[in-house]
């Protein structure tokens, strides 16, 4: 049974303020975080993408404040690591950000991250994005400061870059800065000369979005360190893994008739069992049952 950490918030902006570029990958289920732990990640990220895909879902914000506070406290509870959680556009307005903060440092988060889109929000990486005003994401990045009462690190995420240019882009991010923003988010950046254009001209903690099939072009951890970058996402990377991997099994075993074919590609049930802590719960038990027996014994 793990000890989860007393100040999330603080040990996120811990590594931010530290040395180098951390890579944050996407998580969406305890179990895939506990992986992320074991591998000798020191952040981690909750991904909307990630989320709605495992619930069967587009990610276009249509998941619940109670669906994503729910999955965030089951991971929170499991694994130490900081994690900054996606909620898209905040479940609602300015006045539904304050719901949304509190929801989430109750459920263990150490940082929200929030977009300047108008719903139905958009994959950052697709067409069709429409930006709120800046007085509306202004609005709502106050409203989250205000209401967070254990230091909550806001990521404020800018989509302008790919509608109106990076020089409207940074804008938004000096502005979002002066609202409350700890880090700025600039989404769908195309390119190195691009990202180093961004943080040349906005003097803030930065986070880069490293998925895949977009706009941005592969950029390893290493680069965005040169480039001032402190956090780097892979949001969606371990669900498209697991997504092809299962296919393939399904059609093997849908092919053969057999999964003997498959046990090469399997976590072997001893290494799960290691990673969930399953025999510190029989030994729990067990002694439980020492102790009940000794009780009744006397009786």
């Amino acid at each position: 049974m793990r000890e989860t950490s007393a100040d999330p918030s603080a040990r996120l902006r811990d590594l931010i303020s530290s040395d180098g570029c951390t890579a944050v990958p996407g998580v969406f289920s305890p179990a895939v975080a506990l992986l992320a732990e074991k591998a000798g990640f020191r952040a981690l990220y909750f991904s909307g993408g990630a989320f709605s895909g495992l619930l069967g879902l587009p990610d276009l914000g249509v998941t619940t404040l109670t669906e994503v506070a729910t999955a965030v406290t089951q991971i929170s509870s499991r694994v130490r690591l900081p994690m900054i959680v996606d909620v898209d556009t905040g479940f609602g307005e300015a006045v539904n950000m304050g719901r949304t903060v509190v929801e989430m440092e109750r459920a263990g988060a150490a940082a929200i991250q929030v977009e300047d889109q108008v719903m139905p929000k958009r994959c950052g990486h697709l067409e069709g994005k429409q930006l709120v005003s800046e007085e509306e994401m202004v609005k709502k990045l106050i409203a989250a400061r205000e209401a967070s009462a254990k230091g909550l690190v806001i990521v404020a995420r800018t989509d302008a870059a790919s509608i109106e240019g990076i020089d409207s882009a940074v804008e938004r991010a000096r502005l979002y800065v002066r609202a409350g923003a700890d880090v700025i988010f600039p989404e769908a950046l195309r390119n190195v000369s691009e990202f180093r254009e961004f943080a040349g001209k906005v003097r803030i903690p930065l986070l880069a979005n490293m998925t895949e099939f977009g706009k941005t072009d592969y950029i390893p951890v290493s680069e965005f360190e040169k480039l001032g970058y402190k956090l780097v996402i892979f949001p969606v990377t371990t669900f498209r893994v697991m997504m092809k991997s299962v296919q393939d099994a399904l059609g093997e075993l849908a092919a053969t008739g057999t999964q003997k074919g498959l046990l090469k590609e399997m976590l072997h049930r001893d290494e799960f069992y290691d990673l969930i802590g399953y025999r510190t719960y029989e030994a729990v038990d067990g002694e439980t049952a020492r102790k009940a027996k000794k009780i009744l014994d006397t009786n």
